[in-house]
């Protein structure tokens, strides 16, 4: 036991190496956490996904530098990812959990013409969809755009409408 406290230390009175190994300890163990939690967590990026990586990174940082007790805040983070796999396992299965879970998607411009209730409900602007066609499109304006729609993960998704080309 006087050789793990000597490597890891204990309480908030740790020197550089003892940091420095925590470190290690905790890379490997949010590693471990990330693969349990699943790909969603880091790759879709809905809001839910980002309370769990902040919430991950800040519990995480606690042991490193021992501002809190080692194995508690492990299990605590290890019962955030679970959690969280936990829910993506029920919103599969129940649609109604995931759009209060994920939120939903909105048609915010349409045939021309701006919903200004959903971009109000959304709170984006036309600006936004506009920067959207010029990064996408690489156009100035949405002539070539059917629909505009803001996607769960806070993304606008441009439809280009259908053109009458025969080939």
């Amino acid at each position: 036991m006087n050789i793990v406290i000597a490597i890891f230390g204990e309480g908030q009175d740790l020197d550089a190496l003892q940091m420095s190994a925590r470190t290690i300890v905790v890379c490997f163990a949010a590693l471990v956490f990330i693969r349990i939690s699943g790909r969603r967590s880091f790759g879709q990026r809905s809001p839910f996904d980002y309370v769990v990586a902040i919430l991950l990174g800040a519990t995480l940082s606690r042991v490193i530098v021992g501002a809190s007790p080692a194995i508690p805040t492990l299990l605590a983070s290890l019962v955030m990812v679970l959690l969280h796999r936990t829910l993506g396992w029920a919103c599969v299965r129940s649609s109604r959990l995931e759009s209060l879970v994920q939120g939903v998607e909105r048609e915010v411009f349409r045939d021309g013409r701006f919903n200004d209730e959903q971009m109000s409900a959304a709170l984006i602007t036309r600006t936004d969809v506009f920067e959207t066609a010029r990064q996408e499109l690489h156009s100035l304006d949405l002539e070539d755009v059917q629909s505009a729609m803001l996607e769960r993960n806070g993304e606008v998704s441009l439809i280009r409408k259908k053109t009458g080309r025969v080939s």
